[in-house]
């Protein structure tokens, strides 16, 4: 489904948050799924950012989106649980997941891991998304046909040396995922979870990652959102549980 040509209305109806709305893939996505009919609740910790996507997406004539600032290395329980209450309110369900935040963290061997920056990596990666969608679960439960989709990575998949808690968060990401999949595949079929692996891709992130690599070396983030969309529209109906790859 990496070549998925989605239909210009794929997505019309559809509430639909992405966290790590501001930048690169998250950026995006947001901007993919208003473009094929959602409702984009974007959430980020720059309000700055987050009104950019905003304006871009009204500029071309998409449905309104919605802002949610939150800072997910500080948010308390009860700030998700006040979100999910505000969303519910304003949108009666919510169609959609994308858990796209997350921290790089250090490029360091595990002797040398600063222990306060391994906290605040497990915090965003995965107690966030866990946080996040403990809140939404309900909301999602009231659409037909439900979609979330965790962004994962190669090495949270196979771990690889100086990767250190970003490693061991998408491992973790990995299986929420499939835990979360297996619970909510119950008699109704509505809420389904996958992981997906961007690949290499033109991000700040992965120049940071890779400062000796040629960015322009790797696809856009608009190359691969086929899989962002085939994802989170009805054609993926009956997928869940499964690892897949953006390329």
């Amino acid at each position: 489904m990496q070549d998925y040509k989605a239909p210009a209305d794929l997505l019309k109806d559809r509430i639909i948050l992405v966290t790590g709305a501001g930048d690169g893939i998250g950026r995006c996505a947001a901007k993919t799924y208003a473009a094929h009919g959602a409702t984009v609740i974007l959430l980020g910790r720059t309000i700055s950012k987050l009104e950019s996507v905003y304006d871009e997406i009204e500029a071309a004539g998409h449905p309104q989106p919605a802002i949610v600032p939150m800072n997910l290395e500080g948010a308390a329980v009860k700030d998700y649980e006040e979100m999910a209450m505000t969303i519910e309110e304003s949108f009666g369900q919510v169609d959609g997941i994308l858990h796209n935040a997350g921290l790089l963290g250090q490029r360091t061997p595990i002797e040398l891991y600063d222990p306060e920056i391994w906290e605040q990596v497990m915090r965003v990666n995965v107690t966030a998304p866990f946080l996040l969608s403990r809140a939404l679960i309900p909301a999602m439960r009231k659409s037909d046909d439900a979609s979330i989709v965790f962004v994962s990575s190669s090495v949270g998949r196979k771990a690889r040396a100086y990767w250190g808690a970003y490693s061991v968060s998408k491992f973790a990401l990995e299986g929420l995922s499939q835990l979360l999949a297996d619970e909510l595949d119950d008699e109704r079929h509505n809420v389904r979870v996958n992981s997906l692996n961007p690949g290499a891709t033109r991000t700040n992130m992965r120049a940071h990652a890779y400062p000796a690599e040629n960015p322009d070396s790797n696809p856009t983030p608009e190359d691969i959102m086929p899989m962002f969309l085939y994802l989170m529209g009805p054609d993926s109906h009956g997928v869940t549980g499964q690892q897949l790859d953006a390329r």
